[in-house]
């Protein structure tokens, strides 16, 4: 069994790629809008704003080929 569920580019998309990125190839949509957003200790490159609201503009935790196993198992310790 291949593991062809982790990765997904979705290259059609009119906001293709949403965070800059040097190596489209290897940008996964799977994680459009991110799981570990309401984790405070998420791992990614985050900034919290003067309102208080987490910043992930310039994260790209999700959309790295080779993440899904650590959203998966951080998604599994936050339950």
């Amino acid at each position: 069994m291949g593991c062809e569920y982790k990765f997904f580019s979705h290259k059609e998309c009119e906001f293709f790629p949403c965070h800059k990125t040097d190596n489209a190839d290897n940008f996964n949509c799977l994680f459009c809008y991110c799981p570990l957003y309401s984790i405070k200790d998420c791992g990614g490159n985050y900034s919290i704003l003067d309102n208080k609201i987490k910043d992930c503009s310039k994260c790209m935790l999700p959309h790295k080929r080779g993440n899904y196993d650590y959203i998966i198992l951080k998604l599994n310790k936050n339950n």
